[in-house]
C-alpha cells in the first residue's frame, strides 16, 4: 500500500491568510497604512520574497493597495450608495420596518446558495434623507454565517460592519439594475403611485472565496432624480 503524500499549504498562503485575518477582524482598518514588507517579514519569520508574494495576493484580491515610494494601505469596501444625477451624495439613514429570522424561501435559497431548512435573517427598511424617503430596501443574509449576532437590532448595520465583526472577508458583488413599476407596498413606503417607474437593484455580495453573504433588493424613485452608485471591492 502506497502512502499518500501530506498536503502542505504553501507558506506564502499561510502568511496571506494571517494578514487577511487582520483585515477581516478590524485589526487593520480601512485606509490604514500597514507595516512595510521588511517589518512584516521579520514579524512572521519569513523571507522578504515570501512576504512579497503574500502581499501580492492581497493586492490581487483588492484588499490592499501598494503605493510605490509611500506605503501599503487597507482598501475600504463600499457596496452601495445613492446619488443625484449631478453627483451629490444622498446617504441618508435606514428606518427599519421589519427584522425577522426564518427559514429561507425558494428565492433566498437560489440567491444565497442555501439548502431547504437553512435559516436567514431578513430586514426591510426605508432610507431617509431629511425625513424624505429615498429608497426602499430588503435584504437577506444566511443566519449560519453570523452565529455571534447579539440581537436582531445589529442587523440594521451594513454588511461591511457585520462581516468585520464576524471575521468574514468580503469580496465582489454581482448586481443587476432594472426599471419597473413599484409593487404596492414599496410604492406606499416611498409615497409614490403604484404605477410609478422605479429603478430596482438586485445584488448578491460574496465573501472573498465566493460564498454568498447578502442578497439585497432596493427600489429608488426615478422622479426624485436619484440613481444608484454601486461599488464592489474597491478604493475610496
Amino acid at each position: 500500500m502506497t502512502a499518500r503524500p501530506c498536503m502542505i499549504r504553501h507558506l506564502y498562503l499561510q502568511v496571506r491568510d494571517a494578514l487577511a485575518e487582520r483585515i477581516a477582524t478590524g485589526t487593520w482598518k480601512p485606509g490604514m497604512a500597514i507595516p512595510n514588507e521588511s517589518d512584516l517579514a521579520r514579524e512572521f519569520g519569513v523571507t522578504p520574497a515570501t512576504m512579497r508574494k503574500a502581499l501580492q495576493l492581497l493586492e490581487n484580491e483588492v484588499l490592499i493597495t501598494r503605493r510605490q515610494g509611500r506605503a501599503t494601505f487597507v482598501n475600504a469596501l463600499r457596496f452601495n450608495g445613492v446619488h443625484r444625477f449631478d453627483g451629490e451624495a444622498r446617504k441618508g439613514n435606514i428606518a427599519p420596518v421589519e427584522t425577522i429570522e426564518g427559514a429561507a424561501n425558494e428565492k433566498e435559497r437560489l440567491k444565497l446558495c442555501l439548502h431547504t431548512g437553512d435559516r436567514v435573517y431578513r430586514t426591510r427598511g426605508v432610507r431617509l434623507k431629511n425625513q424624505r424617503a429615498l429608497m426602499y430596501e430588503e435584504r437577506s443574509i444566511p443566519a449560519m454565517l453570523f452565529p455571534r449576532l447579539k440581537d436582531m437590532s445589529s442587523l440594521s448595520r451594513t454588511i461591511v460592519c457585520l462581516a468585520q465583526e464576524h471575521g468574514i472577508l468580503l469580496g465582489m458583488a454581482e448586481e443587476r439594475i432594472s426599471i419597473g413599476e413599484a409593487p404596492p407596498y414599496v410604492a406606499d413606503a416611498l409615497g409614490v403611485a403604484s404605477s410609478s417607474p422605479l429603478a430596482m437593484l438586485d445584488r448578491v455580495v460574496q465573501t472573498i472565496d465566493g460564498h454568498a453573504v447578502e442578497w439585497r433588493v432596493a427600489w429608488s424613485d426615478l422622479g426624485k432624480n436619484h440613481c444608484f452608485d454601486l461599488f464592489t471591492s474597491g478604493r475610496y
